[in-house]
């Protein structure tokens, strides 16, 4: 009967079902976007350096300057290691500012000595030739890879990868063109124009061997805290008492993202149930001028022997099946959008659908459809047969 009562009034039926189609696709909807940019943000973050801890030595700001001594060196890099197991990885950078010219005209660039395992630690996409390997650490080998930004400006359309480059006093073979997986907006030791040699070759320029930052790459996320303590403690005890070094790592921004994402979740889901409420408050208005509307079809029910509960159940049902059928499609709405977007994005977009949100979703919108259902419900199982039947 109350299949045969909404087919009977398809369109008041199809318009308050809009709503709830509105309401539970939103749930989705903002679910699969929130978890999606989390997604999004948290592996670009993670692509500057996945689980890393880096370290430095303080030079000011403490009341003291940092003093020779207290320079970080490749021995310490060892010390690190083979201090702290379960290391995935671990490498050392020095960058300093230098010159290249570059058609007539003299250029600003970042000449940064790598040790070994550094472009694995900083996750650096070679985009031609190859990277500085072993064999050019220990033979202290004149070659370099540039930025993707000074290949281009260096040498136009030519292809760099086996040209002479000349930097300052020395000139190098330039082996490779990398880029960064994600870009740092040269706030590391990587700038938009870099030339990066073997730390051993910055000798020459630098008149020593020491490492500006230090990067240890944990095994897990679960590990890099203890990772940046047992740094810390290592590098302290391998120095004078007043050296003060930074040790950090990116569990601080992760958690950030991490809240931040958490808060626009909640705000988005607020949005979302306002919009169920909003949708619900529109079946109980539909369903109490239905109940006045068919006053007298109740009337003919209850002399006929209808007891007041059947009634209430009829109209619950009604209010049942709209919110349920709404919250149905709306889900497939909101399932069938980002699979219709993925094709569009740019490759490795991640696109997450929970299906917590989509069974939530379905049981939150018919429990609204009930609870705003119940007063026209009861209001219809409490009409008087006699009055009812003399309703016009």
């Amino acid at each position: 009967m109350a299949l045969e009562a909404l087919r009977a009034n398809k369109m008041k039926a199809a318009l308050t079902m809009l709503g709830v189609v509105i309401g539970s696709a939103c749930i989705v909807m903002v679910s699969t976007v929130a978890i999606t940019g989390k997604e999004y943000i948290i592996s670009q973050i993670e692509a500057v350096g996945s689980n890393l801890v880096s370290a430095e030595v303080v030079r000011a700001g403490i009341g003291q300057k940092a003093v020779q001594s207290d320079e970080i060196t490749v021995a310490d890099m060892e010390a690190i290691r083979n201090g702290i197991p379960g290391l995935r990885e671990v490498a050392g950078s020095y960058p300093i500012a230098m010159s290249v010219v570059v058609n007539g005209v003299e250029r600003a660039v970042a000449l940064t000595g790598v040790t070994a395992g550094f472009q694995r630690i900083r996750n650096l996409v070679v985009l031609r030739g190859r990277f500085l390997d072993a064999e050019d650490m220990e033979a202290r080998a004149k070659v370099c890879v540039l930025s993707e930004q000074l290949a281009a400006r260096a040498f136009a359309d030519q292809d760099p990868v086996g040209k002479l480059l000349r930097v300052g006093e020395l000139q190098f073979t330039v082996v490779g063109i990398f880029k960064e997986r994600m870009d740092t907006f040269g706030l590391a030791e990587i700038q938009k124009e870099t030339v990066i040699i073997p730390l051993t070759l910055l000798k020459y320029y630098t008149g020593n061997d020491h490492i500006r930052v230090i990067y240890a790459q944990a095994a897990t996320l679960e590990d890099v805290p203890g990772v940046t303590r047992q740094v810390a403690q290592i590098l302290k005890s391998r120095h004078r008492p007043g050296a003060v070094y930074k040790v950090e790592n990116l569990n601080a921004i992760l958690d950030s993202a991490r809240k931040i994402s958490v808060a626009l979740t909640v705000i988005l889901l607020l949005v979302g149930f306002i919009a169920l409420i909003i949708s619900g408050i529109g079946i109980m208005n539909i369903m109490l001028v239905t109940v006045t509307e068919r006053t007298r079809e109740i009337g003919v029910r209850m002399a006929v022997g209808a007891q007041r509960r059947e009634i209430r159940w009829q109209f619950l049902l009604e209010a049942l099946i709209i919110s349920g059928t709404g919250a149905l499609v709306g889900i497939l709405i909101a399932v069938s959008i980002p699979v219709a977007v993925r094709p569009l994005l740019p490759g490795g977009f991640p696109v997450s659908v929970s299906w917590i949100s989509v069974i939530v979703a379905f049981l939150v919108t018919c429990l609204t459809g009930v609870l705003f259902g119940y007063l026209p419900a009861n209001r219809a199982a409490g009409l008087q047969p006699t009055e009812s039947l003399r309703h016009e």
